[in-house]
């Protein structure tokens, strides 16, 4: 099959989340399948720096964009995956990250940035930019790229479209001035297409107009048909389920791998959990904490908002404090939550431990040293920190939501007989049912034999991306066969 992927961020080249390292990863996973895919990504300015081996294969005129748009092609690092850069630097040559600026305030032409994206992406997948080449597949991630599944449901003959929906709490939304300077098909702005709440909704147009949707994780896949997580799309997603799949998001496991890992102390791997404690015994000391192995460490490393379930972190200091175990938080997000650690780290120098900010050798260290891992996600989509945890001998505890679900099998004695038991889980959203968990997942630390258990089941779980791939793989020939036999589109 020839599959483009069309993402608004890629690792290693560009990265604000999670988006990024599926960008970065499968694509390669499906290349590795012998298909032909390629990537499609903004040619931002810190992209461009880093392009020295990209080249100009194409310049576009596209509707509604004043310069013409240049294609510039080259490889994704570290792989055979080719990848499209759409240059068009009124749009993208610009500093801050891909949605925002260095102050933090979202760019106020989103939409029109984003909007001359898809348009090129459209070419690309018609052929129209003269490369000779054009996919049966185009892959679509989230608001950013959603717009493509109407832009080609307009054509006659076109490649089929998947949509994947990362997180349904960003949707691109915007007015109906906005809308007009986009100079987009005016029946693109009615309730049947992209007309959300009297606003234009981006996210619509693929749920709305993509052959299939699949999300990051089965169970994602049913929360977001209800009120409770479908942000008011939830009747339009339940009306199209029978073209919606969940897949859970893999890992890169050659780069988070304990027993290859150099961006930890020491390597390890399930037969020699001995040198894990030496990470711990490193990662205290880091942080200035006192160095003690028996001493259980919990660790958390997540964007500080809300939706992260911080603040029900925050609210269970009190009980690790009492229980004599540590906690260490890298990250950084809501100004509040980060005051809030501040002043826990304050208030517990000797148990508590903060480094507010981004580290990604750090971020290994932690995973490698910690005992313990606090996801209390009020929503997760997928999540990849703890699948990371599992690998790295560090037990997960989440909230029974999303990819956590999915990824998670909670401590029980049924589960640690079948010896499925990875982690500890609960539904509730309250402090009191996070501090019940983590008083339960001591009990077990405090009994070493069980212990090992839960840390070698968890170790031998595969969340490979050829796991992954392999199904994207499958639904793409579901989609193409559906096709085969559906009615042509008249042209518009």
């Amino acid at each position: 099959m020839n599959i483009l992927f069309a993402s608004a961020e890629a690792h290693p080249l560009i990265k604000t989340g999670g988006l990024a390292d599926v960008a970065g990863s499968l694509p390669r996973a499906i290349r590795h399948q012998r298909h032909d895919i390629r990537l499609v990504i903004p040619a931002y300015q810190s992209v461009l720096k880093q392009a020295e081996k990209y080249f100009l294969v194409a310049h576009l005129e596209l509707e509604g964009v004043t310069q013409p748009v240049r294609i510039l092609a080259g490889r994704l690092p570290g792989s055979t995956v080719t990848v499209y850069l759409v240059d068009s630097p009124e749009h993208f040559d610009r500093p801050g990250n891909p949605y925002s600026m260095k102050q933090g305030a979202v760019w106020p032409d989103n939409a029109e940035r984003f909007t001359t994206f898809c348009r090129a992406i459209e070419a690309l997948a018609l052929d129209n930019a003269g490369l000779d080449w054009q996919p049966d597949i185009v892959h679509c991630n989230d608001w950013q790229t959603a717009l493509v599944p109407p832009l080609l449901e307009r054509h006659a003959t076109r490649p089929a479209t998947v949509f994947t929906i990362h997180n349904l709490a960003y949707q691109g939304l915007f007015d109906w001035k906005v809308f007009k300077k986009l100079k987009l098909p005016t029946d693109f702005w009615s309730m049947e297409a992209m007309e959300f709440h009297n606003q234009f909704s981006f996210i619509k147009g693929g749920l709305v107009f993509a052959d299939w949707i699949t999300t990051v994780s089965p169970t994602y896949a049913e929360e977001i048909q209800t009120s409770e997580y479908g942000y008011g799309l939830e009747g339009l997603i339940s009306h199209r389920k029978d073209n919606l799949t969940g897949i859970v998001n893999g890992v890169d496991y050659t780069v988070w791998n304990p027993g290859r890992d150099l961006l930890i102390p020491v390597q390890f791997n399930a037969r020699s959990l001995t040198h894990k404690i030496e990470n711990k015994l490193a990662l205290q000391e880091h942080f200035g904490l006192p160095r003690d192995e028996k001493i259980p460490v919990f660790a958390t490393i997540s964007r500080l908002v809300e939706q992260k379930g911080i603040d029900l972190i925050l609210g269970a200091v009190p009980g690790i404090v009492k229980q004599k175990a540590q906690l260490i938080v890298l990250g950084s997000g809501d100004s509040k939550i980060e005051t809030g650690i501040r002043a826990a780290v304050k208030a517990h120098p000797e148990q508590v431990a903060a480094r507010i900010g981004y580290d990604e050798a750090l971020s290994h260290h932690i995973e490698a040293g910690a005992d313990i891992f606090l996801m209390p996600s009020r929503f997760e989509p997928c999540g990849l920190n703890q699948i990371y945890s599992q690998r790295y001998g560090t037990v997960p505890i989440v909230r029974n939501t999303g990819g956590l679900a999915d990824t998670v099998t909670d401590t029980t004695e049924e589960t640690l007989e079948a010896r499925t038991a990875t982690g500890f889980s609960f539904s509730g959203t309250t402090v009191k049912d996070l501090a019940t968990t983590i008083d339960r997942a001591l009990g077990y630390y405090r009994q070493p034999e069980l212990w090992q258990k839960i840390v070698g089941n968890g170790m031998k779980q595969d969340f490979s991306w050829k796991r992954s791939a392999l199904l994207y793989l499958e639904l793409y020939e579901t989609v193409l066969a559906r096709r085969e036999g559906a009615p042509v589109a008249e042209t518009a």
